[in-house]
């Protein structure tokens, strides 16, 4: 189990200083910012390859292009 620091009691103590009506209202806004939270466990690893095919480089790529003539 996680141990609490000075930062956790201090934010344990705030919250439970509050009335009952408005400690619900942070557990609430707490549980809204977990919504929030992206999970790291749902991000799939890339595949090495996966876009293989999917863009075509032609031999001319690196060759001057005509619109640029006169600045060259």
């Amino acid at each position: 189990m996680k141990q609490a620091n000075i930062y956790d009691i201090d934010i344990y103590h705030k919250i439970f200083s509050l009335p009952k009506d408005l400690r619900e209202e942070v557990l609430h806004f707490a549980e809204f910012l977990k919504l929030k939270v992206i999970p790291t466990n749902n991000i799939k690893e890339r595949e090495f390859g996966c876009a293989k095919n999917a863009f075509i480089i032609k031999n001319d790529f690196d060759e001057p292009l005509e619109d640029f003539k006169e600045y060259m």
